[in-house]
C-alpha cells in the first residue's frame, strides 16, 4: 500500500519540495527522533514547515505560509512513507491517518 501511495503523490512531493525551497532556505525535510517497534530510535520524515529566525529556540520557529497550507492538509507528513517502506513505522501510525 505504501509504494501505491508513493507512487501516487510523488508529482505532488516533487511540487511541495520545490514550494519549499522557493519560500525559504534550508533542508526540505524534517528529521525527528522516534521510537519504533521494539524501542528502537529512528527518524521519522516529513516536509520542513517551519523557519527558524535567527536567535530564537525551536519553540519560537514561525510556520511558513506553504507549512501552514502542508499542515492544515496533512501533506507534510507524505514523507513518512518512506519510514514505512523500511519497516519503521506502520501506515495506520502515519500522521495523515489520524
Amino acid at each position: 500500500m505504501a509504494c501505491i501511495l508513493l507512487a501516487l503523490t510523488l508529482p505532488l512531493m516533487v511540487i511541495v519540495a520545490m514550494a519549499i525551497k522557493w519560500e525559504s532556505t534550508g533542508p526540505v525535510f524534517d528529521r525527528r527522533e522516534r521510537v519504533g517497534n521494539g524501542g528502537l530510535p529512528f527518524r521519522m520524515l516529513r516536509f520542513r514547515t517551519t523557519v527558524q529566525t535567527p536567535g530564537q529556540s525551536r519553540s519560537n520557529w514561525q510556520t511558513t505560509q506553504i507549512g501552514q497550507f502542508l499542515q492544515s492538509t496533512r501533506i507534510d507528513a507524505l514523507p513518512q512513507l518512506f519510514n514505512v517502506l523500511r519497516g519503521e513505522m506502520n501506515i495506520t501510525d502515519t500522521a495523515f491517518f489520524h
